[in-house]
């Protein structure tokens, strides 16, 4: 839980780099999230209000989350534009969400691998 609310402190922060299980831990928890509030909205009967509350609320940390991960594969944030395109675009942000981490230090910072963890 805790890559979740690690995403939600840097709510707004497009620098740096984030590393695959930053990046997937928090998207799974959020698809959990996200499954649970469809439930809840059914049962309560609110119309899908909860569940486009959280999404809007989830927004710029899952964009923030995405182009810090682009930085980590050594790519432009502004890749995440290329999932516009409907499937081929979605396709090709899947694989870069994929890639391993640029070991080296980049233009976007220190790998994430080699500081430390607390």
């Amino acid at each position: 839980m805790h890559w979740f609310v690690d995403v939600l402190k840097k709510y707004a922060v497009f620098s740096g780099r984030a590393r695959r299980q930053e990046y997937w831990m928090f998207t799974l928890i959020s698809i959990v999230i996200s499954i649970v509030l469809a439930v809840a909205d059914a049962v309560l009967g609110t119309n899908s209000i909860i569940g486009t509350v959280f999404s809007l609320a989830i927004f710029l940390p899952t964009l923030a989350v995405t182009v810090r991960r682009l930085h980590d594969t050594d790519r432009s944030g502004w890749w995440v534009l290329f999932g516009l395109i409907p499937i081929v675009g979605w396709i090709v942000l899947l694989v870069f969400m994929c890639l391993d981490t640029v070991p080296q230090h980049n233009k976007y910072g220190l790998s994430p691998k080699q500081l430390p963890t607390y």
